[in-house]
Formats: C-alpha cells, structure tokens, sequence
C-alpha cells in the first residue's frame, strides 16, 4: 500500500540564490502523496519571451481564467504575475498533457503493489522464505524513492523538468522489465536491485510530474482541480498494482506483472515526448551547480545505514560486517553535514533547518514507520496466516479510496478551520489507532472485524501528514529555503517506511527462531502469527511515540499562539 498525497500546495520557485526548488502541502500514500496546487516562480529575472506569462487556452483560443484565489499556505518570495510559463493549449491537448504527468504518480505507487500483493509467490520462485529477505521487496524501493529525491528534483532544475520525467520513464521501464528476468537465475538480490533501482526511476518522476504541472498554470481554481488529479492518481495506481499483481501472479505468471509494468513505462515516455509542450523544454534562464559532493556522500550515507538495519535480521547483529557497515554509514553522513555546510549550492542548507523542522521530521519518521509496518504485515498477516489469495486480500484493500477521499477533503477543511498543529496530532492519532487495530487481530476473525476499520483508518494518518508537516516546515523556514519543505518530508516519509521494516523484521526473525536460524520444522501458523505480532508492536511503538511527540508539538504552540488558524 504506497503512501499517497492529497490536497497539497507546491510551489516551485527560484530562491535567492537562483536554485529552483519545489514546495509541497500535501497528503502522502511510498512511495509519495494528493496535490493541489504549484505555482512557478522565476524571480532570477523579469520575465522575457521564453518565460513570458500567458494562460492555457481552450481550441477556440481563448483564456480560461485560473481566478486570482491563492490557496492557504506560507507566501513564497515575489516573483512575475501569476508565476507561471506561457503555454497554448488545445483542450485535447490539455487533457492529454495532465493525463499523461498524472500515471507518473499512478505508476509509482503501482509499482509497490506489483510486488507486495503477490509477495508470497515471488518468494517461493526466488527460494526466499526468511521474512527479513522479503521485506527487502518492499524496503529497497521506498529506500531508493527517499534517497534519490533530492537529487532528482536538482537534476531536472538543471538539465529540465520534461528531459529529467521523459528519463525517469524510460529508466523505471528499463528497471522493471529486467524484475522479472529475476526468475530465471531466481536471484533474491538481483530482484531486490532490480526494485532499488525502479525506486531511482520513481524518484526521477515525482518531483519533475509536480514541475511541470507547476509551470503551467497559474494560481487559482484551475490549477488546483488539475493537481487534484494528480493525487487523486495515487488510490487507483495503489489498488491497481495489487489487482494487477494478483491476477498475474495467482493466474498467469508474476513476471509478466513487471514486463507489462514497464511496457507501459516505455509507453508512456515516448507519449510524454508527444504531449509535453515544448515551452516546458525551455532550461530556466539562471541554472544552479549541481552538489557533487553532498550528493554523492548522502546516498552512499543513507544507503549503508539502511542496509545495516535491513541485514541485522537476516544475518544477525553480531556478525562484524553489519556494525561496519553501520559505522561506516554513519561517519559518511558526517561528512555529508561537514561537506554541506561549505558548498556554495548545497542540497540541505544548515539555514533550513531548525529544532522545529527537526521536531516535525522525527515526527513524521515514527509515524510513517508505522505505516510501513502496517502495510506490509497486513498483506502478510492476511495471505500467511489466513491463507488468503492475494486477489482477496487486494480487494480487501479498495476501501481505501473512498476512505483517502474523506479523509483529504476534511484534511482540507481543517486546514483552514484549525491549527495546523491539531491537523497534525490528529494524523499521528490515525496511524496509531490504524496499526494498532490491524495489530491486535487474532488468527481466525472475519475481515469485518478489524481488519476492515483498520483500513478505513490508516488513510487519516497518510492524507493529513503530509499537508501538515508541509506547512508546519514551510513556516519554519526561511523564504528562499520554502521548496525544501516537500522535498524533507519525502525523504523522511519513503527512508522511515524502508529502515522500520528492517527493524520489524529483526524482531519478527527472533520470535518465530530465537535460536536455531534454521529449524528442523517449518514453524507452525500460530508461531508465525506470533511474530508477526510482535512485529507489529514494533509499528505501534512508533505510532504511540509519533502520537506523544505530535501531542507536545501541539500544546507548545496552543500555549505560544493560541487557537490559530492558518490565514484563507
């Protein structure tokens, strides 16, 4: 179940120091969030005829008014009229443009689906039945997704926002055509890099999807119906990769799941190629340097640390080279810090970041933990133990559009009826309560029981952190410093999924075979059902601890503001 987003607010704009960046307020499901607006602005330069503001226009060639009505959110540094490139439209052309940008966030969040709902099957042709291996399905995409969006975001504000998407198709196709070669060798770890390296393809699109649909329309109604689209594409892609998944690998034959994926990946790069406009070639007039440094010692940082915590469970802590690794990992993102606050552009200005950004962060890492964990034992809880199909158990899991639906239009609502603060609390409350329902359930229970409410839930927790934390980060930052704001919560979101799986795992591996690795005996369904829940104590410690830290936020800035309400 990928992380989805909704009602967000992007802004993508030059900061002061003439680097692009992307601002986002939105509600997020892995592998990303729904998204309603980004305005683009350019204020390196006043406009010239390449940049030169204009409207979309319908077939007849006349303007379809965007309104003048901002939606809330910090205000971004001044930049031209309406913020936005000019570009003329058929309305055909529209339509396919929009369509187009928008699989990209339906096809990542298909992508998690592909794999996770038919787990199981893969598992048994790729020989990997200790939990911890498999997880690593699931942990190196959303590992990737994190690691990799900085960098993406940077790459496309220099080389360009369409050249960076159209690649991002082409290397996520690329990747998942050669996931399902994995069977012939049945490589565990050839699948697992083959699933890193889709994450860097989804990573290339997201932020690029959001920039392109920022620097097309100005601000006002139009715009956030079309970003609207845009998170409405996650649910769909979600409950289609686990539909589709299912079918080919309880039917057919799960490799075929991620050829027909990248099939359509490769379609839908060459289509891009088609219906971008061209105006959205054009490179900004003033590019900024690209981190080598910074961007290079942060991957291989966060990489490392990350593999560190997934491989403690499978091959034991006390071996020497995890620790290595661990160590290893930790002294590069020390460097990474030590590096980025001497580099003249860097990816994470030290200026950005403050014990409040910090606060929110830690915040939102413990709560979309317990996502991750959700996610993934409740596939498992419901296909391992309940021996259920995969095509039930992902039809078990439509709900979750209707739910994440709901749960974005009050997002928005409250956003601008109650502090963000409370939205906030409100979203970590959600995932608690959603982990520990699906936590809690015994082995022989019908789906309406818990396992149902639990999926009505979670979708609270997933649509109101993002916009929240969002906001919370964009009013905590300096003004050339706003875009950062959606970039961090990204990060945080897709990094904390992949590392609280390795950690769930761990405890999961040392229930079910505290001693012996490898028993003699399968271990029975209650034992598996055993720790499986106490893997799931693992999610919900970090959604009571997301819950207490969220809570403190809270009342800190109810006594320091009062009951205050984000201007509309």
């Amino acid at each position: 179940m990928p992380s989805r987003q909704a009602n967000t607010s992007v802004h993508t704009k030059f900061d002061s120091s003439n680097t692009p960046t992307v601002a986002s307020t939105n509600s997020s499901r892995p592998t990303t969030p729904s998204v309603p607006e980004v305005p683009a602005r350019y204020n390196s330069r006043p406009h010239d005829e390449k940049f030169a503001e204009d409207s979309i226009h319908d077939d007849n060639e006349k303007t379809i008014s965007s309104g003048a009505v901002t939606p809330p959110g910090p205000p971004g540094p001044p930049g031209p009229p309406g913020g936005h490139e000019g570009i003329k439209l058929t309305r055909t052309h529209e339509v396919f443009f929009v369509a187009t940008v928008a699989m990209a966030h339906f096809m990542i969040q298909c992508c998690i689906g592909i794999a996770l709902a038919p787990i199981d099957i893969i598992a048994r042709d790729l020989r990997t039945g200790n939990p911890g291996e498999q997880s690593w399905f699931i942990s190196s995409y959303a590992l990737t997704v994190g690691t990799f969006i900085l960098i993406a975001g940077r790459a496309g504000d220099i080389m360009g926002h369409k050249r960076i998407f159209i690649f991002g198709y082409c290397f996520l196709g690329f990747w998942s055509a050669l996931a399902g070669f994995a069977v012939y060798p049945r490589s565990q770890i050839f699948f697992d890099f083959c699933r890193a390296m889709q994450g860097v393809g989804a990573a290339l699109l997201m932020p690029n999807a959001l920039a392109l649909l920022g620097r097309s329309y100005a601000p006002g109604p139009r715009k956030n119906i079309i970003f609207s689209i845009f998170g409405a594409a996650a649910p769909f892609g979600a409950v289609v990769g686990n539909v589709s998944g299912s079918i080919f690998g309880q039917l057919v034959w799960w490799p075929w799941g991620f050829w027909s994926y990248g099939i359509a990946a490769f379609g839908l790069a060459a289509f891009s190629l088609i219906v971008i406009p061209k105006p959205l070639s054009a490179l900004p007039p003033h590019r900024p340097s690209f981190d080598w440094g910074g961007s290079v010692l942060g991957v291989i940082g966060l990489v490392l640390v990350n593999i560190a915590f997934n491989n403690g469970p499978l091959y034991g802590w006390e071996k020497p080279y995890v620790f290595v690794l661990l160590i290893v990992g930790v002294l590069v993102l020390v460097a990474f810090v030590f590096v980025e606050l001497r580099a003249s552009n860097p990816l994470l200005p030290k200026t950005a970041l403050n014990s409040t950004v910090m606060f929110i962060l830690t915040c939102l890492a413990f709560g979309w933990g317990a996502f991750g964990v959700w996610v993934f034992y409740t596939f498992r809880f419901l296909e391992v133990v309940r021996q259920e199909t995969p095509l039930l158990v992902s039809a078990q899991f439509v709900p979750v559009i209707v739910a994440a639906v709901l749960a974005s239009g009050v997002t928005g609502y409250m956003l601008s009826h109650t502090p963000v603060s409370f939205v906030m609390l409100c979203a970590m409350v959600g995932f608690f309560l959603g982990i520990v329902l699906v936590g809690t359930m015994p082995i022989e229970q019908t789906y309406w029981g818990q396992a149902f409410f639990g999926i009505l839930v979670m979708p609270i927790g997933m649509d109101m952190s993002f916009p929240a934390s969002t906001v919370i980060l964009s009013n905590s930052m300096p003004g050339n410093h706003q875009g950062l704001a959606a970039a961090l919560v990204t990060t945080v979101i897709n990094y904390s999924v992949s590392i609280t799986l390795g950690i769930a795992a761990l405890v999961e591996v040392k229930t079910v075979s505290p001693v012996d690795p490898a028993p003699a005996l399968p271990p029975s369904i209650a034992e598996i059902a055993h720790g499986m829940h106490m893997a799931y104590l693992v999610g919900i410690s970090f959604g009571a601890a997301a819950v207490v830290l969220a809570a403190i936020f809270f009342v800190k800035s109810f006594l320091k503001e009062g009951w205050k309400v984000m201007a509309h």
